[in-house]
């Protein structure tokens, strides 16, 4: 799908984040089930998909056909960002087909000592058609990444990283100063937890949101309602 199509599509719309990491409850070691969470969530209406590694990719691809916003979670020593960390999982994200890669664009500290402006550089110059969306925490991390060229800028990162504040809701002030700052879309992103969150964070004007936890990991969810009646009960 070619830029200017996806970003029409998506506008003003529900990405739906699907993504199961080692360890949590619908991660399942023979086969990728999260393809039956996409599918709910392209039944709901959503136009986009963001998932996490290839097997989830090509399931997800094929059972939606919708477009997907794809990155690799790969921890590696010395590096402090996880998101698509190097040209290794951007290799393995455009021969998947991926049509968006997600890049931590943070600026914390690389294992391979290239600042991320160097990193989003060297991905241009290999794939100058890719469409890239960069991770960020901070105002600072977001006006960089758009001043190196990327396509989008997403608030994922806010309240993950030690300069980044840490709060229970969405960062809306974040998302609302990036998007009356920059010229490409933002889309926000982290802790959207209920649908009252998600048409405020859409008010900010960014251009989409990306709404993942509260709906496709059920053990989250399951948690907050506990922690909820636990407190009532205490």
């Amino acid at each position: 799908m070619k830029k200017e199509e996806l970003l029409r599509s998506i506008q003003g719309k529900m990405i739906v984040s699907c993504q199961a990491v080692y360890g949590e409850p619908l991660y399942v070691e023979e086969k990728s089930v999260m393809y039956l969470m996409a599918r709910a969530a392209k039944m709901a209406g959503s136009p986009a998909i963001r998932t996490s590694g290839i097997r989830d990719i090509l399931a997800i691809k094929e059972e939606t056909g919708l477009p997907v916003i794809g990155l690799i979670k790969k921890q590696y020593e010395g590096y402090d960002g996880y998101i698509t960390p190097t040209m290794t999982e951007v290799d393995e994200l455009v021969s998947a087909g991926t049509d968006v890669v997600a890049v931590d664009c943070t600026l914390r500290r690389r294992g391979d000592g290239k600042a991320v402006n160097q990193y989003l550089a060297e991905i241009r110059e290999k794939y100058p058609d890719i469409i890239l969306m960069a991770d960020i925490a901070t105002f600072e991390e977001g006006i960089n990444a758009w001043k190196c060229g990327v396509d989008l800028i997403s608030t994922t990162m806010s309240g993950y990283t030690v300069d980044s504040p840490k709060q229970d809701g969405p960062d809306f002030e974040l998302m609302r100063k990036l998007a009356e700052n920059v010229d490409i879309p933002v889309i926000g992103e982290g802790r959207i937890h209920s649908p009252q969150q998600a048409v405020e964070a859409l008010n900010t004007g960014v251009w989409a949101i990306v709404v993942g936890s509260a709906i496709t990991r059920p053990l989250e969810i399951a948690e907050r309602f506990v922690s909820a009646i636990e407190n009532r009960n205490s």
